[in-house]
């Protein structure tokens, strides 16, 4: 029951916050629930229950989103035992948002999927975690992390060293990915005999990759020749994950080869488009209000942009 209620009955109020003119009541062992949403308020605890007697640990921003969930109708307890990969730490990595799940199990049962969303819901992460896991099961020989070098402020000539220094700061997320889920020995191992492999996306033309896992991360960033030229590179018994969020392109022009992707390979066996959205955001809760405050803005402007047309 400590574990269930948090300190200080803390995880009891962010439920009764969450639903209005709805009180929960501990009496020993018993939570008695009244109240408009007493049936919502019941399953979240219900759930509560679950995750715990499958050894998920709560904490305030997991009573949260089971919240979130439970009002989605969707089984938190299942989205968060979905154990992903375990890393050397001895963290397990796990969903936490039904749309990471449904990202999880795109990227489970497709050659190419695309996770096309805003900063902070796991996009890349998620897809390390896939890339690791398969190459622990032994279904793929190989990781290839790959980026786009694209100007964001900065030109790349005035940055210090030879060409793979100077990429090295847009592959660094990539890197940083890597390191947190493996310890440093083990990632420099895996990058010295080839088995990891992290280069920008112009390394990748002319090469046929076979037995890989293939993730593109940043992809709004690619020219739509770009784009193409990567997609055409995935051989037999690989598996690409291509990651980006629309919303910042940053390419030259504005011709952002995952833009508008949808439209060209959605009818195509063995891809999926998964988008993510402000509640698959699993940062600072900060970070999901500024990602719903400029969505909001965004639909604001084409409104009024469609109203002066």
């Amino acid at each position: 029951m400590t574990s269930l209620l948090g300190e200080r009955d803390a995880y009891l109020r962010v439920v009764e916050d969450r639903f209005p003119n709805t009180a929960l009541h501990v009496r020993g062992n018993q939570v008695s629930i009244t109240g408009e949403n007493a049936e919502k308020a019941g399953k979240v605890v219900e759930e509560l229950v679950l995750m715990l007697e499958s050894g998920q640990p709560l904490d305030a921003r997991i009573v949260t989103r089971t919240v979130d969930l439970v009002e989605e109708d969707e089984r938190p307890s299942e989205v968060f035992n979905s154990n992903v990969f375990r890393t050397a730490s001895g963290r397990t990595i796990r969903p936490k948002s039904a749309g990471q799940q449904r990202y999880l199990e795109a990227i489970a049962n497709n050659v190419i999927t695309f996770g096309i969303g805003p900063a902070g819901t796991g996009k890349s992460w998620l897809a390390v975690a896939m890339a690791l896991q398969a190459l622990q099961a032994d279904r793929v020989e190989r990781i290839i992390l790959t980026r786009p070098a694209v100007e964001a402020g900065e030109r790349l000539g005035f940055l210090p060293g030879d060409l793979m220094q100077k990429v090295d700061p847009y592959l660094r997320p990539l890197y940083d990915a890597l390191y947190d889920m493996t310890d440093s020995e083990g990632v420099t191992r895996l990058m010295e005999k080839g088995t990891v492999e992290v280069a920008p996306l112009a390394f990748m033309r002319g090469r046929t990759l076979n037995n890989a896992f293939i993730i593109l991360d940043e992809a709004q960033n690619t020219t739509p020749e770009q784009m193409k030229m990567f997609l055409t590179r995935i051989g037999f018994g690989s598996r690409a994950v291509v990651t980006g969020d629309i919303s910042q392109v940053d390419v030259q022009g504005g011709r952002s080869g995952l833009a508008h992707l949808e439209r060209i390979l959605g009818d195509i066996d063995g891809l999926s488009f998964v988008r993510l959205g402000s509640k698959d955001v699993v940062r600072h809760s900060i970070v999901q209000a500024i990602v719903d405050a400029y969505e909001t803005d965004d639909s604001r402007n084409n409104r009024s942009n469609r109203n002066e047309s």
